[in-house]
This record gives C-alpha cells, sequence and structure tokens, in this order.
C-alpha cells in the first residue's frame, strides 16, 4: 500500500475534496469505514485515513432492519401549522393522569394564540375538502403555502377562511391542471358559491398569481371516465373540442358546456349512446346548455 498523501502545509487532504487518486489519476475510490481509510481501487494507493463515518451507529443487514432501527421522523410539510417539525405526545394504550397532563400542556403550549386557532383550522379545512375532492398531496401542499403567503401579506383578516381556502384550493387546481369545476368545490365548501367567486378574484389579484383560463379539453378524460367512455370516444372528444377552439366556436362559452356536448356528439359518433340527462348529471350543466352548445359545434 502507498503512503498517505499530505499538502504542503502537513495537514491531510479532506475527505470531500478527495475526487482521484493522486498516484495514479484513477477516480475509482473506495471509503472503507471499518479500517477509517480511502483507497484507490486501481492502484491500491491510500490517500486518506482516520476518516469520520457520519452515518448511523448501528447497523443493519436488510432494509427491515433500517426500518425498524432508523429513529427519523415524519417528514417537514406545509398541511401542519408547526410544519410537523415538533414532537407530538401519543396518547399510548391508556390514559394515565400523567400523560393526560403532558398531551393538554403540550396543547395550550402549541396553540398560544387566536391567529394560530384560525391557522390551524385553515389547514384542517384545506385538508378536508382535499381529500373529499381526491386531490392528491401536492395539491394540498401547494394550497397550504397559498395560504401561508396570504396570511404573511395579512389578506386573511376580516375574511370568511372557508372562502379563502376553497378559493386557494380552486386556484391550486387550476395552476397544476388538475380540472375541478366551481360548484364540486362549492358541494364541499360550507360557503356558497358567490363568496368562492369573490374570494379567487381578490387572491388572484393581491397575491399577483398566473392563472391561466380553464380548457375543455382539461375536463374530458375525467367526465368521460365517470360516463364509462372508452379512449376512443374520449379521443373523439378532444378532437372536435381542439377544433372549436381553433374556430373560435369556445370565445365567450363555459369550458363545462363545451366539454359536454363535446363529449355527446362523439358518443353519438362512436356508437355509444349517452343521455343528455347523463352528461347532465355528471357534468353539472343544464340539458339545454348541452343542446346549445351541441347546435353551435
Amino acid at each position: 500500500m502507498g503512503k498517505m498523501k499530505e499538502k504542503e502545509n502537513n495537514c491531510p487532504l479532506k475527505t470531500e475534496e478527495i475526487t482521484k487518486c493522486p498516484e495514479c489519476g484513477s477516480k475509482c475510490l473506495i471509503c472503507d469505514y471499518g479500517k477509517a481509510e480511502i483507497y484507490c481501487a486501481d492502484c491500491g494507493m491510500v490517500i486518506d485515513e482516520k476518516i469520520v463515518d457520519l452515518g448511523p451507529e448501528w447497523r443493519a443487514f436488510d432494509p427491515g432492519q433500517a426500518a425498524a432501527k432508523a429513529r427519523t421522523g415524519a417528514p417537514m410539510t406545509y398541511r401542519i401549522h408547526d410544519k410537523g417539525l415538533s414532537t407530538v405526545i401519543s396518547s399510548g394504550s391508556g390514559r394515565s393522569s400523567g400523560e393526560y397532563k403532558l398531551q393538554k400542556w403540550q396543547r395550550r403550549t402549541h396553540i398560544v394564540s387566536t391567529t394560530e386557532r384560525s391557522f390551524i383550522f385553515a389547514l384542517s379545512e384545506i385538508d378536508r375538502m382535499a381529500s373529499a375532492l381526491k386531490l392528491p398531496v401536492n395539491i394540498r401542499e401547494a394550497a397550504s403555502i397559498l395560504y401561508r403567503e396570504a396570511m404573511d401579506k395579512r389578506l386573511i383578516r376580516g375574511r370568511s377562511i372557508e372562502g379563502i381556502t376553497t378559493a386557494l384550493l380552486y386556484i391550486t387546481c387550476r395552476q397544476y391542471g388538475v380540472s375541478r369545476t366551481l360548484e364540486e368545490m362549492r358541494d364541499v365548501s360550507r360557503v356558497g358559491e358567490k363568496e368562492i367567486s369573490r374570494a379567487r378574484k381578490f387572491l388572484i389579484r393581491d397575491l399577483d398569481l398566473k392563472v391561466s383560463p380553464a380548457s375543455p379539453v382539461d375536463y374530458i378524460p375525467r367526465f368521460c371516465s365517470e360516463l364509462g367512455l372508452n379512449d376512443s370516444i374520449r379521443q373523439k372528444a378532444i378532437e372536435i373540442t381542439i377544433k372549436a377552439e381553433e374556430a373560435e366556436l369556445t370565445n365567450g362559452r363555459g369550458p363545462i358546456g363545451i366539454a359536454a356536448a363535446a363529449i355527446y356528439i362523439a358518443a353519438i359518433a362512436g356508437g355509444v349512446w349517452r343521455k343528455q340527462r347523463e352528461i347532465s348529471k355528471i357534468t353539472g350543466v343544464t340539458e339545454v346548455t348541452i343542446r346549445n352548445r351541441c347546435r353551435e359545434l
């Protein structure tokens, strides 16, 4: 084995600076934490020794042992008011007096003001509505981050928390291209559609958010799935919608009405009949609107 390489000031090379062997130039280096040294796999020269193992102090020989011995907590999340960084005292199997007192004092120390109580309620509302709408975790995280931003800019004071959270969830869905209608948001919210629309316009303006207009194409796959229509009909409905957009037939029209009409026409063309009443129930638009949009298309 070769001699240990040192700098001119006789200080050993730092481990993070070692990228190749100073003897042969090979980049195939091996860190042997058992012998606390780094050596070259090609020429065998010991490049550094007495290195520090920054890994855990325990050993595991399979993934099951590693999972059992690991002491890391849950990852940081914006869906919890303290980002999940605080220690939580679990209830355990029984309810001893000491355990109950610890839990009670922990709740008191964590929630110290009405603002924080409102914040916790808002995050729970976002999680509740997202769960009812079957939205993924990234949408919930993004909506929670937007709420924190609105709270930092003092946009929440004097306004309905339910309206703000519903509007933020709707905006986040639009930003991520997840098709959810305003009517669906209203059904899971505790406020009306007018309140949600008002809060949405206010938040887009004051938070300077970029929200592109909804396209009928975004709604077609989900509606076709709920109606039990196959891929060929879904593709045909998308083609009809794209042609309508190119011909500027969708200007000033609701995207959901256009999507419903395109699905109805595509189903007829594909030999799979779906009543306007069925499509109206799934899409949330009236049968009259579907007939009018069909006539225009």
